[in-house]
């Protein structure tokens, strides 16, 4: 299982990329965390910080009450049957919200999430610029850890778009999102056959 941060710099390195969703990702993880890399015999998982989700988006999905029952646990838990999917979710939720407590975030209110989201959109944004990528003519780590991120917010289904529209009211932000999509995600469609288990995921086209 392969997050849109690590797929996007082996894209940029030009390295062949396929996506498999497995039910029993996190299981097949040697530390139990996704997205990891399977590489000939080798398995490769937390792929240093550009694994990491934001904290905000975590906090949104696990921490929000109405985000976590409406949808992210119904998400999680739908590659299991019950009792188990239940189980699972709420066990996820609560390593999350220790998580959360853990460094602090556990006090805060939505509408001081998405204000630091909207103050970290603010500086990315004034650090591109109209450059397009952060340095210049070539994509770096940044730039991939950078997609991953923005990108992940703003394909994920919430029970609000208050977060996704903070990145959008950045244009040059959305527009990068879209430049690397268009250029390090565009697959030969007679490559991909109906009801494969592979999948090019969510889009912003």
């Amino acid at each position: 299982m392969l997050s849109s941060v690590p797929q996007a710099y082996l894209r940029m390195c030009g390295l062949p990329v396929r996506v498999c969703c497995r039910a029993n990702a996190e299981y097949m993880s040697p530390s139990g965390k996704v997205p990891f890399i399977h590489v000939g015999n080798q398995v490769v998982s937390e792929l240093g910080p550009i694994v990491q989700f934001t904290k905000a988006k975590l906090y949104i999905q696990w921490c929000d009450d109405t985000t976590a029952s409406e949808i992210t646990r119904q998400r999680y838990s739908s590659p299991y049957s019950w009792p188990l999917n239940h189980i699972l979710a709420y066990q996820k939720q609560w390593e999350v919200r220790r998580k959360m407590n853990a460094i602090g975030w556990a006090g805060k209110g939505l509408e001081q999430v998405y204000e630091d989201v909207s103050q970290c959109c603010q500086a990315l944004s004034q650090r591109l610029g109209t450059q397009p990528f952060f340095f210049n003519k070539q994509p770096t780590e940044l730039d991939a850890l950078v997609f991953g991120h923005l990108f992940t917010i703003l394909t994920t289904r919430l029970t609000t778009d208050e977060l996704s529209e903070r990145i959008k009211s950045c244009s040059n932000l959305l527009s990068f999102c879209r430049r690397i999509e268009q250029t390090y995600f565009e697959e030969d469609k007679d490559s991909q056959s109906a009801g494969s288990q592979y999948s090019r995921g969510p889009s912003l086209f």
